[in-house]
């Protein structure tokens, strides 16, 4: 392939789902109007493919690292250590990282994992109070965005199982407390925060106007410092990464692409959809690659709601999908498109899955064979022979 190609990979996180009830059984992906997408189906290629490698959980993590070419099982620490890397926040070797989410647990049940998407500057204000009073050396929260944040806790525990608050929404959380070896240091920081956070005025602000309150942290999805090989040694591909949420850019700095950042981008239905379009053509004027990512449908998943879900993806083919690769024929430079999910995040289930997903691609520029009506189906259904390749080896082809 011409070193010159521009290559676009467009993710719509937890874009993958399962026939739904509110949705006349069928999926999202089925009947949202995403006219964009199907026409690179039909103009390029689409296939199902396997974004997490067997043995591992379906996470964003997991799955993201696959979308950029690495097999998770040749690196993968643990997530909240990629998103220490989006953070900037150094790991010492001995270091332990935590995702550390700020949740609502009512009646004994994770009520949500969110705290009814909490803003950052409520987060952080809370977050300093919990530092505030679990001050040791060694042990630090760090703040995020919104509900996601850090715990680094030097020799912290390693041997713990643990559940992502996410995939436990409405059940009773008795069951689902950190287990193992030293379980009982974590249980206590998160004891401790309920008693920070019961009267905090943070809280009482928010249960004055109706939200829900922050009423505890949530410790899971640990890992110790991980290294990458970058971009330009591994694809000789330099270019950056647009993205709300740290995790993606956590791998993004540890492949060595820039990091893209884009006023109004928040990880949600409400984000900068046309900011972070622009800052993906502008990235593909002066790199060969840009790494494109909407947290919005993942949420929508999370939160069992469809028809929001529906709009994000909508929202993702008519906002993002169309303009760059609007962008990427107006250049007329030769350009490979990609257009992708991570996984699913079944309404229904309120979590991820390891079941295969929608993958297409194309080649230009098409020229006046672009402006001719094509349609393809871009969704769970599409017709596979055997087993779906893993992702991470397909994009790697793609990338050469």
């Amino acid at each position: 392939m011409s070193a010159k190609r521009k290559i676009a990979v467009l993710v719509g996180d937890g874009m993958g789902d399962e026939p739904v009830a509110a949705l006349h059984g069928k999926t999202p992906l089925q009947v949202a109007d995403i006219p964009s997408i199907r026409r690179v189906a039909a103009l390029g290629h689409a296939q199902l493919v396997r974004t997490v490698p067997d043995g591992l959980a379906p996470g964003s993590d997991v799955a993201n690292m696959g979308l950029l070419g690495y097999n998770a099982l040749e690196n993968y620490t643990g997530r909240a250590a990629i998103e220490a890397a989006g953070a900037r926040i150094p790991l010492q070797p001995s270091d332990v990282a935590y995702r550390t989410n700020l949740v609502t647990i009512e009646g004994g049940k994770m009520v949500d994992y969110s705290a009814g998407d909490i803003s950052s500057e409520e987060a952080h204000e809370l977050i300093d109070a919990l530092n505030a009073a679990a001050a040791r050396e060694g042990l630090n929260f760090h703040g995020g965005v919104s509900y996601r944040h850090l715990l680094i806790w030097r020799a912290g525990p390693l041997q713990l199982t643990v559940m992502p608050p996410h995939e436990i929404s409405g059940q009773a959380v008795a069951d689902h407390l950190p287990k193992g070896p030293r379980q009982e240091e974590a249980r206590a920081l998160m004891d401790l925060s309920r008693k920070v956070f019961a009267n905090h005025p943070v809280n009482q602000a928010r249960a004055a106007k109706g939200k829900r309150q922050a009423t505890q942290i949530w410790l899971w999805g640990y890992g110790k410092a991980m290294a990458l090989a970058s971009y330009p040694e591994r694809h000789g591909l330099r270019g950056g990464v647009i993205t709300a949420v740290d995790l993606v850019r956590g791998l993004a700095v540890l492949c060595g692409l820039e990091v893209i950042h884009v006023p109004g981008a928040t990880g949600w239905i409400d984000t900068n959809f046309e900011g972070k379009a622009q800052a993906a053509i502008d990235c593909l004027k002066r790199s060969d690659f840009v790494y494109l990512h909407l947290e919005a449908p993942d949420e929508c998943g999370h939160k069992g709601m469809a028809e929001e879900k529906v709009r994000s993806i909508e929202a993702f083919d008519r906002r993002i999908v169309a303009p760059v690769w609007a962008a990427l024929e107006a250049a007329g430079e030769p350009y490979r498109l990609i257009v992708c999910t991570d996984h699913r995040t079944p309404i229904a289930k309120r979590g991820h899955t390891s079941d295969p997903v929608p993958f297409a691609w194309v080649d230009g520029p098409l020229g006046a064979a672009a402006a001719k009506p094509a349609a393809a189906a871009f969704d769970e259904f599409l017709p596979s022979e055997g087993k779906p390749p893993l992702v991470c080896e397909l994009i790697s082809s793609l990338l050469q």
